[in-house]
Protein backbone atom coordinates (compact mmCIF):
# COMPACT_ATOMS: atom_id res chain seq x y z
CA UNK A 1 0.00 0.00 0.00
CA UNK A 2 2.70 2.46 1.02
CA UNK A 3 4.71 1.80 -2.14
CA UNK A 4 1.66 2.42 -4.34
CA UNK A 5 0.92 5.70 -2.54
CA UNK A 6 4.55 6.79 -2.83
CA UNK A 7 4.68 6.00 -6.56
CA UNK A 8 1.29 7.64 -7.23
CA UNK A 9 2.12 10.88 -5.41
CA UNK A 10 5.58 10.97 -6.99
CA UNK A 11 4.26 10.60 -10.56
CA UNK A 12 1.52 13.19 -10.01
CA UNK A 13 4.06 15.72 -8.76
CA UNK A 14 6.43 14.93 -11.66
CA UNK A 15 3.54 15.43 -14.10
CA UNK A 16 2.89 18.94 -12.78
CA UNK A 17 6.62 19.74 -13.29
CA UNK A 18 7.55 20.10 -9.64
CA UNK A 19 11.34 19.85 -8.96
CA UNK A 20 12.31 16.19 -8.75
CA UNK A 21 13.88 16.50 -5.28
CA UNK A 22 10.68 17.99 -3.85
CA UNK A 23 8.68 15.22 -5.55
CA UNK A 24 10.72 12.58 -3.72
CA UNK A 25 10.49 14.35 -0.37
CA UNK A 26 6.72 14.96 -0.46
CA UNK A 27 5.97 11.48 -1.83
CA UNK A 28 8.00 9.85 0.97
CA UNK A 29 6.32 12.00 3.63
CA UNK A 30 2.78 11.28 2.38
CA UNK A 31 3.46 7.54 1.98
CA UNK A 32 4.83 7.27 5.52
CA UNK A 33 1.82 9.07 7.00
CA UNK A 34 -0.67 6.95 5.03
CA UNK A 35 1.19 3.76 6.01
CA UNK A 36 1.03 4.55 9.72
CA UNK A 37 4.63 5.68 10.19
CA UNK A 38 3.68 9.13 11.49
CA UNK A 39 5.66 8.57 14.68
CA UNK A 40 8.78 7.74 12.63
CA UNK A 41 8.95 10.85 10.46
CA UNK A 42 12.20 11.77 12.18
CA UNK A 43 13.84 9.09 10.02
CA UNK A 44 13.46 11.31 6.93
CA UNK A 45 16.03 13.93 8.03
CA UNK A 46 18.11 11.15 9.61
CA UNK A 47 18.44 9.28 6.32
CA UNK A 48 18.86 12.55 4.42
CA UNK A 49 21.96 13.26 6.48
CA UNK A 50 23.21 9.68 6.24
CA UNK A 51 22.83 9.60 2.46
CA UNK A 52 25.38 12.35 1.93
CA UNK A 53 27.99 11.09 4.40
CA UNK A 54 29.95 8.96 1.96
CA UNK A 55 33.58 9.72 1.28
CA UNK A 56 33.37 8.75 -2.39
CA UNK A 57 30.77 11.46 -3.04
CA UNK A 58 33.43 14.06 -2.25
CA UNK A 59 34.79 13.41 -5.74
CA UNK A 60 31.79 15.07 -7.39
CA UNK A 61 32.38 18.74 -6.51
CA UNK A 62 36.00 18.53 -7.64
CA UNK A 63 35.11 17.07 -11.05
CA UNK A 64 32.44 19.75 -11.40
CA UNK A 65 34.91 22.47 -10.35
CA UNK A 66 37.50 21.22 -12.87
CA UNK A 67 35.00 21.53 -15.71
CA UNK A 68 33.78 24.95 -14.54
CA UNK A 69 37.32 26.33 -14.36
CA UNK A 70 38.13 25.01 -17.83
CA UNK A 71 34.91 26.41 -19.30
CA UNK A 72 35.30 29.85 -17.78
CA UNK A 73 39.03 30.25 -18.48
CA UNK A 74 38.81 29.25 -22.14
CA UNK A 75 40.60 25.91 -21.86
CA UNK A 76 37.70 24.20 -23.65
CA UNK A 77 38.40 26.43 -26.68
CA UNK A 78 41.83 24.78 -26.91
CA UNK A 79 40.21 21.34 -26.89
CA UNK A 80 37.84 22.33 -29.72
CA UNK A 81 40.69 23.80 -31.79
CA UNK A 82 42.79 20.64 -31.40
CA UNK A 83 39.81 18.42 -32.39
CA UNK A 84 39.24 20.65 -35.43
CA UNK A 85 42.84 20.25 -36.57
CA UNK A 86 42.60 16.50 -36.00
CA UNK A 87 39.35 15.58 -37.80
CA UNK A 88 38.00 18.80 -39.36
CA UNK A 89 38.90 17.53 -42.85
CA UNK A 90 36.74 14.36 -42.58
CA UNK A 91 33.37 14.34 -44.35
CA UNK A 92 30.94 15.89 -41.90
CA UNK A 93 33.47 18.56 -40.98
CA UNK A 94 32.61 20.40 -37.79
CA UNK A 95 29.96 17.81 -36.90
CA UNK A 96 32.81 15.30 -36.54
CA UNK A 97 34.88 17.86 -34.61
CA UNK A 98 31.91 18.25 -32.27
CA UNK A 99 32.01 14.54 -31.38
CA UNK A 100 35.79 14.30 -30.97
CA UNK A 101 35.90 17.44 -28.80
CA UNK A 102 33.24 15.90 -26.55
CA UNK A 103 35.26 12.69 -26.29
CA UNK A 104 38.31 14.66 -25.13
CA UNK A 105 36.28 16.85 -22.76
CA UNK A 106 34.70 13.68 -21.38
CA UNK A 107 37.99 12.90 -19.66
CA UNK A 108 37.72 16.14 -17.69
CA UNK A 109 34.11 16.86 -16.79
CA UNK A 110 31.77 14.03 -15.86
CA UNK A 111 28.38 15.60 -16.61
CA UNK A 112 26.45 15.63 -19.89
CA UNK A 113 24.74 18.92 -19.07
CA UNK A 114 28.13 20.57 -18.44
CA UNK A 115 29.36 19.33 -21.81
CA UNK A 116 26.21 20.60 -23.56
CA UNK A 117 26.29 23.98 -21.84
CA UNK A 118 30.10 24.41 -21.90
CA UNK A 119 31.39 23.09 -25.23
CA UNK A 120 27.88 23.47 -26.66
CA UNK A 121 28.10 27.25 -26.94
CA UNK A 122 31.41 27.00 -28.82
CA UNK A 123 30.31 24.12 -31.05
CA UNK A 124 26.91 25.45 -32.09
CA UNK A 125 28.34 28.89 -32.92
CA UNK A 126 31.21 27.40 -34.95
CA UNK A 127 28.86 25.12 -36.89
CA UNK A 128 26.19 27.72 -37.64
CA UNK A 129 28.86 30.24 -38.70
CA UNK A 130 30.03 27.68 -41.25
CA UNK A 131 26.50 27.18 -42.59
CA UNK A 132 25.24 24.09 -40.73
CA UNK A 133 21.56 24.01 -39.87
CA UNK A 134 21.11 25.41 -36.36
CA UNK A 135 18.78 22.62 -35.18
CA UNK A 136 21.17 19.95 -36.50
CA UNK A 137 24.10 21.69 -34.82
CA UNK A 138 22.23 21.62 -31.52
CA UNK A 139 21.16 17.98 -32.01
CA UNK A 140 24.67 16.61 -32.66
CA UNK A 141 25.97 18.68 -29.74
CA UNK A 142 23.38 17.12 -27.45
CA UNK A 143 24.04 13.61 -28.81
CA UNK A 144 27.80 14.00 -28.32
CA UNK A 145 27.31 15.29 -24.78
CA UNK A 146 26.09 11.79 -23.86
CA UNK A 147 29.74 10.68 -24.20
CA UNK A 148 30.81 12.94 -21.32
CA UNK A 149 29.48 10.88 -18.41
CA UNK A 150 30.46 7.53 -20.00
CA UNK A 151 34.17 8.11 -20.56
CA UNK A 152 35.65 8.64 -17.09
CA UNK A 153 35.48 10.54 -14.85
CA UNK A 154 31.73 10.55 -14.34
CA UNK A 155 29.46 11.89 -11.63
CA UNK A 156 26.81 9.31 -12.47
CA UNK A 157 29.28 6.43 -12.18
CA UNK A 158 30.44 7.69 -8.78
CA UNK A 159 26.83 7.59 -7.61
CA UNK A 160 26.28 4.11 -9.05
CA UNK A 161 29.43 2.89 -7.30
CA UNK A 162 28.16 4.21 -3.96
CA UNK A 163 24.68 2.71 -4.37
CA UNK A 164 25.79 -0.68 -5.72
CA UNK A 165 28.87 -0.93 -3.46
CA UNK A 166 31.20 -1.47 -6.40
CA UNK A 167 34.61 -0.03 -7.27
CA UNK A 168 34.68 3.49 -8.71
CA UNK A 169 37.87 2.64 -10.60
CA UNK A 170 36.26 -0.43 -12.21
CA UNK A 171 33.18 1.53 -13.25
CA UNK A 172 35.34 4.31 -14.66
CA UNK A 173 37.39 1.85 -16.70
CA UNK A 174 34.22 0.06 -17.84
CA UNK A 175 33.12 3.28 -19.56
CA UNK A 176 36.04 3.49 -22.00
CA UNK A 177 34.85 1.14 -24.74
CA UNK A 178 31.14 2.14 -24.54
CA UNK A 179 32.16 5.82 -24.68
CA UNK A 180 34.36 5.27 -27.72
CA UNK A 181 31.60 3.21 -29.39
CA UNK A 182 29.13 6.06 -28.89
CA UNK A 183 31.62 8.49 -30.42
CA UNK A 184 32.32 6.24 -33.43
CA UNK A 185 28.59 5.61 -34.01
CA UNK A 186 27.86 9.36 -34.01
CA UNK A 187 30.73 10.00 -36.43
CA UNK A 188 29.32 7.33 -38.75
CA UNK A 189 25.88 8.93 -38.80
CA UNK A 190 27.49 12.34 -39.43
CA UNK A 191 29.36 10.77 -42.35
CA UNK A 192 26.08 9.39 -43.75
CA UNK A 193 24.33 12.76 -43.35
CA UNK A 194 27.18 14.48 -45.21
CA UNK A 195 25.95 12.62 -48.30
CA UNK A 196 22.19 12.78 -47.70
CA UNK A 197 21.82 16.39 -46.47
CA UNK A 198 22.34 19.31 -48.81
CA UNK A 199 23.14 21.82 -46.03
CA UNK A 200 26.48 20.24 -45.05
CA UNK A 201 29.31 22.61 -46.03
CA UNK A 202 32.61 21.41 -47.47
CA UNK A 203 34.95 20.22 -44.69
CA UNK A 204 38.14 22.10 -43.89
CA UNK A 205 41.39 21.43 -45.66
CA UNK A 206 43.42 18.69 -43.96
CA UNK A 207 45.69 20.20 -41.31
CA UNK A 208 49.40 19.57 -41.68
CA UNK A 209 51.29 17.57 -39.09
CA UNK A 210 52.97 20.81 -38.04
CA UNK A 211 49.57 22.50 -37.46
CA UNK A 212 48.29 19.52 -35.44
CA UNK A 213 51.42 19.48 -33.28
CA UNK A 214 51.19 23.24 -32.77
CA UNK A 215 47.52 22.99 -31.76
CA UNK A 216 48.36 20.14 -29.40
CA UNK A 217 51.17 22.19 -27.88
CA UNK A 218 48.91 25.22 -27.46
CA UNK A 219 46.27 23.16 -25.70
CA UNK A 220 48.72 20.84 -23.94
CA UNK A 221 47.71 21.85 -20.42
CA UNK A 222 44.01 21.35 -21.20
CA UNK A 223 44.60 18.03 -22.98
CA UNK A 224 46.77 16.69 -20.15
CA UNK A 225 43.97 16.96 -17.55
CA UNK A 226 42.40 13.52 -18.29
CA UNK A 227 45.77 11.86 -17.70
CA UNK A 228 45.99 13.53 -14.28
CA UNK A 229 42.53 12.24 -13.33
CA UNK A 230 42.83 8.70 -14.66
CA UNK A 231 46.53 8.06 -14.22
CA UNK A 232 46.46 8.28 -10.44
CA UNK A 233 43.18 6.39 -10.16
CA UNK A 234 44.05 3.49 -12.44
CA UNK A 235 47.62 3.34 -11.15
CA UNK A 236 46.32 3.00 -7.60
CA UNK A 237 48.05 6.18 -6.44
CA UNK A 238 44.86 8.11 -5.69
CA UNK A 239 41.24 7.54 -4.83
CA UNK A 240 38.46 9.01 -7.00
CA UNK A 241 38.23 11.96 -4.60
CA UNK A 242 41.97 12.59 -4.57
CA UNK A 243 42.15 12.46 -8.37
CA UNK A 244 39.34 15.05 -8.50
CA UNK A 245 41.26 17.33 -6.13
CA UNK A 246 44.41 16.97 -8.26
CA UNK A 247 42.45 17.73 -11.43
CA UNK A 248 40.82 20.85 -9.97
CA UNK A 249 44.20 22.17 -8.80
CA UNK A 250 45.76 21.31 -12.14
CA UNK A 251 43.00 23.16 -14.04
CA UNK A 252 43.53 26.19 -11.81
CA UNK A 253 47.29 26.22 -12.41
CA UNK A 254 46.84 25.63 -16.17
CA UNK A 255 44.40 28.55 -16.44
CA UNK A 256 47.22 30.95 -15.50
CA UNK A 257 49.12 29.91 -18.64
CA UNK A 258 46.26 31.04 -20.90
CA UNK A 259 44.92 34.05 -19.00
CA UNK A 260 46.18 37.09 -17.15
CA UNK A 261 46.38 36.48 -13.38
CA UNK A 262 43.80 39.17 -12.62
CA UNK A 263 41.34 37.55 -15.08
CA UNK A 264 41.79 34.14 -13.42
CA UNK A 265 41.29 35.64 -9.96
CA UNK A 266 38.09 37.26 -11.22
CA UNK A 267 36.82 34.05 -12.80
CA UNK A 268 37.59 31.61 -9.97
CA UNK A 269 34.89 32.92 -7.56
CA UNK A 270 32.33 32.49 -10.36
CA UNK A 271 33.51 28.92 -11.03
CA UNK A 272 33.33 28.16 -7.30
CA UNK A 273 29.82 29.60 -7.09
CA UNK A 274 28.66 27.47 -10.05
CA UNK A 275 30.22 24.41 -8.40
CA UNK A 276 28.54 25.11 -5.05
CA UNK A 277 25.14 25.49 -6.71
CA UNK A 278 25.47 22.30 -8.76
CA UNK A 279 26.89 20.24 -5.89
CA UNK A 280 24.23 21.46 -3.46
CA UNK A 281 21.49 20.49 -5.90
CA UNK A 282 22.93 17.00 -6.48
CA UNK A 283 23.52 16.36 -2.78
CA UNK A 284 20.01 17.54 -1.90
CA UNK A 285 18.60 15.08 -4.46
CA UNK A 286 20.80 12.29 -3.06
CA UNK A 287 19.70 13.02 0.51
CA UNK A 288 15.99 12.85 -0.31
CA UNK A 289 16.46 9.80 -2.54
CA UNK A 290 18.12 8.00 0.38
CA UNK A 291 15.08 8.43 2.61
CA UNK A 292 12.82 7.43 -0.28
CA UNK A 293 14.75 4.23 -1.01
CA UNK A 294 14.77 3.37 2.72
CA UNK A 295 10.98 3.51 2.76
CA UNK A 296 10.81 1.43 -0.43
CA UNK A 297 13.07 -1.14 1.25
CA UNK A 298 10.91 -1.52 4.37
CA UNK A 299 7.88 -1.88 2.07
CA UNK A 300 9.80 -4.72 0.34
CA UNK A 301 9.37 -3.06 -3.06
CA UNK A 302 12.73 -4.37 -4.41
CA UNK A 303 11.77 -7.94 -3.47
CA UNK A 304 8.31 -7.54 -5.02
CA UNK A 305 9.79 -6.20 -8.26
CA UNK A 306 12.37 -9.01 -8.30
CA UNK A 307 9.62 -11.61 -7.88
CA UNK A 308 7.55 -9.91 -10.60
CA UNK A 309 10.40 -10.04 -13.11
CA UNK A 310 11.05 -13.70 -12.26
CA UNK A 311 7.37 -14.48 -12.80
CA UNK A 312 7.50 -12.86 -16.26
CA UNK A 313 10.71 -14.56 -17.34
CA UNK A 314 13.66 -16.54 -16.08
CA UNK A 315 15.57 -15.93 -19.29
CA UNK A 316 18.48 -13.57 -18.62
CA UNK A 317 18.50 -12.10 -22.14
CA UNK A 318 14.78 -11.39 -22.22
CA UNK A 319 15.12 -9.78 -18.80
CA UNK A 320 17.84 -7.49 -20.19
CA UNK A 321 15.45 -6.41 -22.94
CA UNK A 322 12.71 -5.68 -20.37
CA UNK A 323 15.28 -3.84 -18.26
CA UNK A 324 16.19 -1.54 -21.16
CA UNK A 325 12.55 -0.81 -21.96
CA UNK A 326 11.86 -0.03 -18.30
CA UNK A 327 14.92 2.24 -18.00
CA UNK A 328 14.08 4.04 -21.25
CA UNK A 329 10.61 4.89 -19.92
CA UNK A 330 12.04 6.00 -16.56
CA UNK A 331 14.71 8.11 -18.31
CA UNK A 332 12.10 9.88 -20.41
CA UNK A 333 10.21 10.96 -17.27
CA UNK A 334 12.85 11.43 -14.55
CA UNK A 335 16.24 13.15 -14.78
CA UNK A 336 19.39 11.00 -14.82
CA UNK A 337 20.77 11.27 -11.28
CA UNK A 338 17.40 11.03 -9.47
CA UNK A 339 16.49 8.12 -11.74
CA UNK A 340 19.73 6.32 -10.81
CA UNK A 341 19.09 6.89 -7.14
CA UNK A 342 15.59 5.42 -7.41
CA UNK A 343 15.97 2.49 -9.81
CA UNK A 344 19.43 1.09 -9.00
CA UNK A 345 18.61 0.04 -5.39
CA UNK A 346 15.29 -1.40 -6.55
CA UNK A 347 16.78 -3.41 -9.41
CA UNK A 348 19.93 -4.71 -7.70
CA UNK A 349 18.18 -7.77 -6.15
CA UNK A 350 16.81 -8.72 -9.58
CA UNK A 351 20.19 -8.27 -11.22
CA UNK A 352 21.82 -10.46 -8.58
CA UNK A 353 19.16 -13.12 -9.07
CA UNK A 354 20.01 -13.31 -12.80
CA UNK A 355 23.75 -13.38 -12.09
CA UNK A 356 24.45 -10.15 -13.97
CA UNK A 357 27.71 -8.42 -13.08
CA UNK A 358 27.00 -5.20 -11.16
CA UNK A 359 29.58 -3.28 -13.21
CA UNK A 360 27.83 -4.38 -16.40
CA UNK A 361 24.43 -3.50 -14.93
CA UNK A 362 25.71 -0.07 -13.86
CA UNK A 363 26.86 0.75 -17.37
CA UNK A 364 23.54 -0.37 -18.90
CA UNK A 365 21.65 1.86 -16.45
CA UNK A 366 24.01 4.76 -16.99
CA UNK A 367 23.88 4.83 -20.79
CA UNK A 368 20.13 4.20 -20.90
CA UNK A 369 19.35 7.05 -18.52
CA UNK A 370 21.79 9.33 -20.36
CA UNK A 371 19.78 8.78 -23.52
CA UNK A 372 16.82 9.93 -21.42
CA UNK A 373 18.28 13.45 -21.08
CA UNK A 374 17.48 13.90 -24.76
CA UNK A 375 14.11 12.16 -24.75
CA UNK A 376 10.79 14.04 -24.44
CA UNK A 377 8.94 14.97 -22.34
CA UNK A 378 11.39 15.59 -19.47
CA UNK A 379 14.77 15.41 -21.23
CA UNK A 380 16.73 18.19 -19.56
CA UNK A 381 19.34 18.18 -22.33
CA UNK A 382 16.67 19.19 -24.86
CA UNK A 383 15.77 22.24 -22.81
CA UNK A 384 19.42 23.21 -22.27
CA UNK A 385 20.21 23.03 -25.98
CA UNK A 386 17.10 24.92 -27.05
CA UNK A 387 18.38 27.74 -24.82
CA UNK A 388 22.02 27.47 -25.94
CA UNK A 389 21.22 27.21 -29.67
CA UNK A 390 18.11 29.43 -29.68
CA UNK A 391 15.97 26.86 -31.51
CA UNK A 392 12.37 25.80 -30.98
CA UNK A 393 11.78 22.73 -28.83
CA UNK A 394 9.87 21.02 -31.65
CA UNK A 395 12.72 21.59 -34.11
CA UNK A 396 15.21 20.31 -31.55
CA UNK A 397 13.27 17.05 -31.05
CA UNK A 398 12.84 16.55 -34.79
CA UNK A 399 16.56 17.07 -35.45
CA UNK A 400 17.62 14.79 -32.61
CA UNK A 401 15.55 11.66 -33.21
CA UNK A 402 17.91 10.12 -35.89
CA UNK A 403 20.69 10.11 -33.30
CA UNK A 404 18.63 7.78 -31.13
CA UNK A 405 19.43 5.04 -33.66
CA UNK A 406 23.22 4.87 -33.10
CA UNK A 407 22.80 5.45 -29.36
CA UNK A 408 20.32 2.56 -29.12
CA UNK A 409 22.57 0.28 -31.17
CA UNK A 410 25.48 0.92 -28.79
CA UNK A 411 23.18 0.36 -25.80
CA UNK A 412 22.15 -3.04 -27.19
CA UNK A 413 25.76 -3.95 -27.92
CA UNK A 414 26.92 -3.32 -24.36
CA UNK A 415 23.77 -5.02 -23.02
CA UNK A 416 24.29 -8.31 -24.83
CA UNK A 417 28.09 -8.29 -25.03
CA UNK A 418 29.14 -7.63 -21.40
CA UNK A 419 32.84 -7.99 -22.24
CA UNK A 420 32.66 -4.61 -23.97
CA UNK A 421 32.34 -3.11 -20.49
CA UNK A 422 34.27 -5.66 -18.44
CA UNK A 423 37.39 -6.30 -20.53
CA UNK A 424 39.25 -3.06 -19.64
CA UNK A 425 38.73 -3.19 -15.84
CA UNK A 426 39.50 -6.93 -15.84
CA UNK A 427 42.71 -6.41 -17.79
CA UNK A 428 43.99 -3.51 -15.71
CA UNK A 429 42.65 -4.40 -12.25
CA UNK A 430 42.20 -8.16 -12.48
CA UNK A 431 38.97 -10.08 -12.11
Amino acid sequence: MGGIVLLGVFLILVAVRMPISICMGIATFVAMVVSGFSDSLYTIPMFMAEGTQTYTLLAMPFYILTGNIMNRTGLTDKIFDFANKLVGHIRGGLAQVNVVASMIFAGIQGAATADAAGLGVIEVKAMTDRGYDRAYSAAITLASSVIGPIIPPSIGLVIIAVISQTSVARLFLAGFIPGVLVGISLMIINFVFSYTRSDFPTPDKRATAKEIIKSFGTGLFALFAPIIILGGLVGGYTTATESGILAANYALIASFFYNKPRDVLRIIPLALLDTIKTTALIMFIISLATSMTWFLAIERIPSIIADSFLMITQNKYFFLLLLNIFLFIVGAIIEGIPALLIVVPILLPVVDQFGIDRIHFGMICHLNLLIGIATPPMGIGLYIMTGVAKVRFEDMVKAFWPFLIPLTIVLLLITYFPQLTLIVPNLLLGK
